[in-house]
């Protein structure tokens, strides 16, 4: 159950640390068109090499929203759909009251729990699809990077196997380990709400349906006693709309900030002929470093390598 009350609590709580975040990131990014990386997901994509068909080679290094982005689009979509449809107007502790047991109101009590609980399974894909979202992992990489003064990086993977040694990390050891934990010191609220919100454990009991619903309870059935990252045996109803709110919150706070970016260097665009300068830190073939230009579109709101000029127009 969405509960309109709650996520504005969160939210007013929340936000203001949010543009904490933003501000030290375009404060500390190293290059100014870093944010701008972040906006337009700026990627690279060996696979480049290998066109032949198109006259000419193509570098590596590009931008645009590539399967990451259809998919986050798709998955928005739904996040955004469902919230219109199931938030809720009522108080929340109106709402716990309702479900005290009482003889005569036993068969009424079972009838708001059936229809909790399918609530909460809905409300599970889109957990899922939160904390699983490639594009979603990948801004809060590149953002807590420039918070932290370092580069965008281009060649941000997500390993998919653990023969995949490449890769940036695991989404578990990315959204722990390169975005919470550094935050911990500078934006505690940020770091709380992750911390409260992503729960590994719970994640793989919903990819994997090892879960259970009794007694207005979710049952893991992962849970191992003998393993510390698998420590959860059983989340209240009442704990799961406190996971729930905070997650939704986390996300639409991030996607916000990625709002004000493109705001900011739409603005920008207006001012230098919609032109904007963007590093790529090269490892392929070999590091190195280089600026190129691009052009925004004020039109539909994109931008292109200037260099394509004579393409796009």
């Amino acid at each position: 159950m969405i509960f309109r009350g709650i996520l504005d609590k969160k939210t007013a709580d929340l936000q203001p640390e949010f543009d904490n975040l933003v501000n030290a990131a375009f404060k500390n990014q190293t290059h100014s068109g870093d944010l701008l990386l972040i906006h337009i997901n700026g990627f690279y994509n060996e696979e480049a090499h290998s066109w032949d068909n198109l006259g000419k080679k193509l570098s590596p290094y590009m931008i645009g929203p590539n399967s990451e982005g259809h998919s986050e689009s798709l998955h928005h979509e739904f996040i955004g759909e469902h919230l219109k449809r199931e938030i809720l107007d009522q108080n929340y502790e109106e709402y716990k009251a309702l479900h005290q047991w009482s003889a005569e109101r036993d068969e009424e009590i079972r009838a708001l729990t059936k229809t909790e609980e399918y609530s909460i399974q809905h409300e599970m894909l889109i957990y899922l699809k939160i904390w699983e979202m490639d594009l979603f992992i990948k801004k809060l990489y590149q953002l807590v990077r420039l918070v932290l003064g370092q580069e965008f990086d281009w060649h941000f993977s997500i390993a998919e196997s653990n023969r995949d040694n490449k890769a940036t990390g695991t989404r578990d050891k990315i959204i722990r380990e390169k975005v919470r934990d550094p935050l911990e010191k500078e934006f505690q609220k940020i770091f709380a709400v992750i911390k409260n919100a992503y729960k590994s454990q719970l994640r793989n009991s919903i990819a994997h349906s090892k879960y259970s619903l009794h007694g207005r309870y979710i049952h893991l059935n992962n849970y191992i006693k003998k393993d510390p990252a698998s420590q959860i045996e059983v989340i209240s109803f009442d704990e799961w709309i406190d996971i729930f709110h905070d997650t939704i919150v986390f996300y639409t706070q991030t996607q916000r900030l990625i709002g004000l970016v493109d705001e900011y260097y739409n603005h920008l665009a207006s001012q230098t002929g919609q032109i904007m300068e963007v590093r790529i830190n090269r490892l392929d073939p070999s590091p190195s470093v280089e600026y190129h230009l691009l052009k925004h579109r004020p039109g539909i709101n994109d931008w292109y390598w200037k260099a394509n000029d004579d393409e796009i127009s």
